[in-house]
């Protein structure tokens, strides 16, 4: 009875030892393949950003604050992405200066203000700038943009 125990005991863990090898195999895979899936640059990130900026600016000139508010979501949801995907980079330790300017900026969506609009909208750009040269990317200026990013949208609301 007692061999026969062992014997069970010997093959449940050679058994067991397969499984576990059979299991660190596919680990390895799996980390081997996430270690080389596309993540977005900062780069990618920006220009994205700087397209939401553009129309943000748009839409608020034309009193679509709905389509303004939507911007607004949408880069929070860039810069927070940064955050998340370009953790690494030493860039994103200065996102978190743009709040005070995003949250001004939604506060004259939801007010419908457009003079308020217009001057968080500079605060806005200004910050941007500020930190591109707190982060030595002083090249790289935004501004308030003259012309639409795209000619298939109107920015009016009807």
């Amino acid at each position: 009875m007692f061999s026969a125990l062992l014997i069970l005991l010997t093959v449940f863990s050679c058994t067991q030892a397969v499984n576990n090898a059979g299991m660190q195999n596919r680990i390895d895979s799996l980390e081997h393949k996430l270690a080389n899936t596309y993540k977005p640059g900062l780069g990618e990130f920006m220009s994205g950003i700087q397209i939401h900026h553009s129309k943000l600016w748009f839409a608020g000139l034309a009193g679509n604050w709905k389509l303004a508010g939507f911007e607004v979501a949408e880069l929070r949801e860039s810069f927070d992405a940064i955050k998340e995907y370009c953790a690494d980079r030493p860039e994103t330790n200065s996102i978190g200066t743009i709040a005070p300017a995003m949250d001004s900026i939604s506060d004259a969506i939801q007010e419908k203000n457009s003079t308020r609009f217009n001057s968080s909208y500079n605060l806005l750009t200004n910050t941007c700038n500020n930190c591109h040269r707190a982060t030595q990317h002083e090249f790289n200026v935004i501004r308030i943009p003259d012309s639409p990013p795209f000619s298939n949208q109107d920015f009016k609301l009807h």
